[in-house]
């Protein structure tokens, strides 16, 4: 589950201890030197995280304890501050941080949502300070019951990496690509790695470890570096609607007379296929990021960027574009699908190999996940390996792994298979989704303006509650029997009052 909570209780679930045709208890265990809690006469326990993402300096976190020594091997150099990263290319549009994301992280690194804000990142609360179009209806600005953190990714890396590799047991190797894996189909027990640069290429070393987690991101080469060792690749399951983005911050126009609006979002769906989001971030900036489908993507021509929005449902972002002053050039972003590798799933793998964030699952940046997602699998991982009732097989760790990210696969997924544009091995519109496809677009319909159910679709959709919310009674009832109230005509460009 999505819930913290949730996540953590998926540690204790049972099933299959051994690996397909592998053997069963310790020697499959995590950790070569047995379980995961450190005796008397161990020798020290080294592990390796590829990459240096906030997936993966979580992951770092979650792993000190269990084991004596973490390492991060990171392609990039990391700048001094808040800065762009060449690895990190989405890093330039708008990133959020979901409710539910904002409790784990704060669960490991105590005070960071604090230091967020002292840093400048705003809050934002849902639906009070949005202007929201989603499933052609704009949502009525009533009583804030989610909130987003919208602080750029730059700042939010900074101050975990600061916080992270503060940690002397936590050492962190710039400018190294990790090339390949040390062991067989058995077992993980290191990996090849180089210093980046032409002159360093065929300059191939080792680094023994007792666990190696692949932490690199979409891009992951964990495929090439299993059958190189012998071992199977995990199956891929793929969506892909072709969504593309381009973003460009801005400062906000000085004449936003009559308009108080923390922000716009306009999401693609409803028969559209065009999307626009305007967010806040440090320094009273504004990021924009444009979004479409396959055949309908946003330009990254400047004179063209404004002109796109003109043919959203509505003509406000328009307005609000068309006065607002642009601070930097067009950044466009076409590596959007959602992408599941499902290393839980029977095969000739490796003991001591996890993967996790987006080398494990990775989804459409539209619905904000990611690094929510990255906070539940670091959690996941340090309670799967805290739990003495059972030893922490790596099947098991990888299957509790995938479970912390099961709720936001089902809402991307689940939204994006069933648009036109969707491309992939995932199938859409079975005779056994029936139902819940039909009960979910009455859910998404009445969102807009029933309070009732617009509490708990945001809950679920800011991964701060589970699915189940969406089944209360008084959910249910309202989604199957209350009426359908009008839609708004015209954008709020206001909050409601308390009165409503």
């Amino acid at each position: 589950m999505a819930d913290p909570a949730a996540a953590r209780s998926a540690a204790h679930d049972g099933g299959n201890d051994h690996l397909g045709g592998g053997e069963k208890g310790g020697s499959r265990a995590v950790f070569t030197s047995g379980t995961a809690t450190r005796s008397p006469g161990h020798r020290q326990r080294h592990a390796v995280v590829v990459g240096g993402s906030i997936a993966a300096l979580l992951t770092a976190r979650a792993l000190v304890g269990h084991a004596d020594r973490v390492t991060v091997v990171e392609r990039d150099r990391f700048p001094d501050g808040p800065g762009q990263r060449a690895g990190v290319p989405q890093g330039r549009h708008i990133h959020v941080l979901l409710e539910g994301g904002a409790r784990a992280m704060e669960e490991l690194l105590p005070g960071i949502v604090a230091e967020l804000s002292e840093h400048g990142a705003p809050r934002v609360g849902m639906p009070r300070d949005l202007v929201q179009w989603q499933a052609g209806r704009f949502y009525r600005r009533t009583t804030t019951t989610a909130d987003l953190l919208t602080g750029s990714r730059p700042l939010l890396e900074w101050l975990v990496r600061r916080r992270v590799l503060a940690d002397p047991r936590i050492t962190v190797m710039e400018g190294t690509e990790v090339v390949g894996l040390l062991g067989d189909a058995a077992r993980v027990r290191g990996v090849q790695l180089r210093e980046r640069g032409a002159r360093t290429r065929t300059d191939v070393r080792s680094l023994t470890a007792d666990l190696v987690v692949d932490a690199s991101g979409r891009g992951s080469r964990a495929p090439q570096w299993l059958a190189a060792i012998g071992a199977d690749p995990a199956h891929e399951e793929r969506i892909d609607t072709g969504l593309s983005y381009a973003t460009r911050i801005y400062r906000s126009p000085e004449d936003a007379e009559g308009v108080e609006t923390a922000g716009y979002y306009f999401i693609p769906g409803g028969g559209t296929e065009r999307g626009a989001v305007a967010l806040p971030f440090e320094d009273g900036r504004y990021l924009v990021t444009l979004s479409g489908l396959r055949g309908c993507e946003p330009p990254s021509d400047e004179d063209a960027f404004t002109e796109f929005t003109a043919r959203l449902a509505h003509p406000v972002l328009y307005e609000w574009l068309s006065k607002a002053r642009p601070e930097s050039a067009v950044h466009s972003f076409r590596s959007t699908a959602n992408v599941r590798r499902r290393y839980d799933r029977p095969g000739r793998r490796p003991a001591g190999f996890l993967a996790t964030g987006d080398a494990l699952c990775a989804f459409n940046p539209v619905y904000g996940q990611g690094m929510t997602v990255a906070a539940f699998g670091a959690l996941a991982l340090r309670d799967a390996l805290a739990d003495r009732r059972r030893t922490p097989t790596t099947r098991r760790v990888q299957k509790v792994l995938l479970q912390a990210s099961r709720q936001a696969w089902d809402i991307a997924a689940g939204a994006d298979k069933n648009l036109p544009a969707a491309r992939g091995n995932v199938r859409a519109g079975r005779a056994v989704e029936r139902p819940a496809v039909w009960y979910m677009a009455r859910v998404v319909e009445r969102a807009p303006n029933n309070p009732v159910i617009g509490t708990a679709f945001r809950g679920v959709c800011a991964l701060a509650e589970p699915t189940s919310a969406l089944f209360a009674p008084a959910v249910v009832r309202a989604t199957l029997f209350g009426a359908l109230r009008p839609a708004l005509t015209e954008p709020p460009l206001r909050p409601e009052s308390v009165d409503g």
